[in-house]
């Protein structure tokens, strides 16, 4: 792949920009954006849907004059790379899907997203970090990297509870992107942590083995955060797809 090629990071929620600290400074001097979604450091939409997510991104893209990128997105990132897939694929040069999956969520996960929009917007992201820290890291994260708990915790408690509840709404509207798989004609490669229970394994193999150029990479001793939690795992596979 083309080393002069931009690569645009989609962030995780309830996370920002800053989770990809550690993969922007082995990238030299390839050109780099790292979009903050709105609510989580840009202004929040005003209707919950991931195309407007999507359409931030390109409106990133245009600003900083990138007309195609290699994408990469992290759970909700992910969702939001398939969109803007299938919004505008001629803006993608390839796709590295982490820690997600392509389908829509089921009814139980649904009802999950109403309830966790409502309870932020009355009490705040307190309660909700608490209470997504124990999938969102693996176990090992969670007994040997107090650090990465740290980090992860004091990045998600800064975003902005509207905003949060609005991408939950969104989430839990987007549509199911399994059937298009088999549209996408860029390079895919999906990543997943080895400890990841939101998103495991069975989840980034429908995707490489449902888009025609699909590889998959499956990381030790990481869960959902898998850039965060293994860094040089992620980094390494990252590189590989991009060289």
């Amino acid at each position: 792949m083309d080393s002069t090629i931009p690569v645009v990071f989609l962030h995780a929620f309830p996370l920002n920009s800053g989770m990809w600290a550690l993969q922007r400074d082995v990238l030299g001097d390839r050109p780099v954006l790292t979009p903050d979604f709105p609510g989580f450091g840009g202004r929040p939409v005003d209707a919950p849907d991931l195309d407007r997510f999507a359409f931030t991104v390109l409106d990133h893209m245009d600003a900083a004059g990138i007309p195609k990128a290699v994408v990469v997105g992290l759970s909700m990132g992910g969702y939001v790379a398939l969109r803007l897939h299938a919004l505008r694929p001629d803006r993608v040069a390839g796709m590295v899907l982490a820690d997600t999956k392509a389908g829509s969520d089921d009814e139980a996960g649904k009802a999950k997203r109403t309830d966790q929009a409502t309870r932020v917007r009355q009490e705040g992201m307190g309660w909700l970090v608490e209470a997504l820290l124990p999938a969102l890291l693996g176990e090992t994260t969670r007994e040997e990297r107090p650090d990465v708990v740290k980090t992860v915790r004091e990045m998600a408690v800064k975003a902005d509870p509207e905003g949060v509840a609005r991408a939950l709404e969104a989430m839990r509207e987007r549509p199911d992107s399994t059937l298009g798989l088999g549209r996408i004609q860029v390079p895919v490669l999906a990543l997943v942590g080895e400890e990841d229970t939101l998103t495991p394994e069975t989840e980034a193999r429908k995707i490489a083995t449902g888009v025609p150029d699909g590889r998959l990479v499956v990381i030790p001793a990481a869960g959902h955060l898998s850039n965060l939690e293994s860094p040089e795992a992620f980094n390494d596979a990252l590189l590989s797809f991009l060289e």
